[in-house]
C-alpha cells in the first residue's frame, strides 16, 4: 500500500504540470470516482448523470491543490467529491426546493443538512468566481466561431459509439499542436485531419461539428476550470489503454 501511495503522489505531481497526464490519471481511476459518486447517490451513476461530471471534476481539483503534506490523494480525492456533491444538492434544494435525500430524524431534518463542511469558504469563492470568469470569457470568444453554449450542448454526442469517436479526435487534436493553431486560426474544425488521425469515421464526427468546437476551444486556451469539468468527454465506459486511447 505504502509503495502505491507514492506511486499515485508521483502521478498527481506530473499530472499538476502536465494536462495530458491528468487526462490519463482521471482515465485510470475512473472506477473509484464512479464508486464515490455511488456512495453519495446511493446507486450505479450513468455517464450522462450530473453527480459523475461534478465528481471528475472534484477529482481534477484534488490533482490541482495536491501536496505531499496533505497524506493520502485519494483521501483527498475523496473528500473533494463529496464536498462538491454536498455543494451541488444544497445548490439544487435552494433551487427547486425539492431536493431530498434520506431524512435524518423523525422532524424530517434533510441528512444532506446535517453534514459537516469543512472546507476553506475563501478557496471555494475564490474557484467559484474563476469559474465564472472562464464561463465569461469562454462564452465571448465562442460568438467569434458562430457558436453558443446551447450549440454545443444540442451536438453533443448522446449515444456511445458517438461519444468515443468525439474523444479519439479531441485526444489526437491535442497531441498535435498544429492542428489546434490551424482550427484556431481558420476558425474551422479540421475533419478530414481528425478523423484520419485518430482513425475514426469522418461522418461520425461531423454529426457533432459544433460540440467539437466547443471542446477544442476549452482544450487549447488556458480554461482549466472548464477543462477539468468537461474531461467526462476524454473517458467513456469502455476500457482505456495505456497510451489513451479507447481500446476496441
Amino acid at each position: 500500500m505504502g509503495s502505491d501511495s507514492k506511486q499515485i503522489a508521483a502521478r498527481v505531481q506530473l499530472a499538476k504540470k502536465d494536462n495530458q497526464e491528468a487526462d490519463a490519471l482521471i482515465a485510470d481511476y475512473m472506477p473509484f470516482i464512479k464508486s464515490e459518486t455511488s456512495k453519495f447517490i446511493k446507486r450505479s451513476p450513468e455517464q450522462t448523470d450530473d453527480e459523475l461530471s461534478i465528481a471528475m471534476f472534484a477529482f481534477y481539483e484534488a490533482i490541482r491543490n495536491y501536496s505531499a503534506l496533505k497524506g493520502s490523494f485519494l483521501k483527498l480525492a475523496a473528500l473533494q467529491i463529496r464536498n462538491r456533491l454536498i455543494d451541488y444538492y444544497r445548490r439544487e434544494k435552494r433551487n427547486t426546493g425539492n431536493i431530498s435525500l434520506d431524512t435524518a430524524d423523525d422532524d424530517h431534518t434533510e441528512l444532506i443538512d446535517t453534514i459537516s463542511d469543512d472546507r476553506n469558504d475563501y478557496e471555494e469563492l475564490e474557484l467559484r468566481d474563476a469559474t465564472r470568469q472562464e464561463i465569461e470569457e469562454l462564452s465571448a470568444q465562442m460568438e467569434t466561431f458562430g457558436l453558443s453554449m446551447s450549440d454545443i450542448a444540442e451536438s453533443s454526442p448522446k449515444q456511445s459509439r458517438s461519444a468515443a469517436s468525439c474523444s479519439a479526435a479531441i485526444r489526437y487534436a491535442r497531441q498535435n499542436p498544429d492542428l489546434l493553431a490551424e482550427f484556431l486560426a481558420s476558425k474551422r474544425v479540421p475533419l478530414a485531419k481528425l478523423a484520419k488521425g485518430a482513425s475514426v469515421d469522418r461522418k461520425a464526427l461531423e454529426r457533432h461539428r459544433k460540440y467539437l468546437a466547443g471542446v477544442l476551444l476549452i482544450c487549447t486556451n488556458g480554461y482549466e476550470i472548464l477543462r477539468g469539468h468537461i474531461m467526462q468527454v476524454l473517458t467513456d465506459s469502455r476500457p482505456i489503454n495505456k497510451s489513451g486511447g479507447i481500446e476496441t
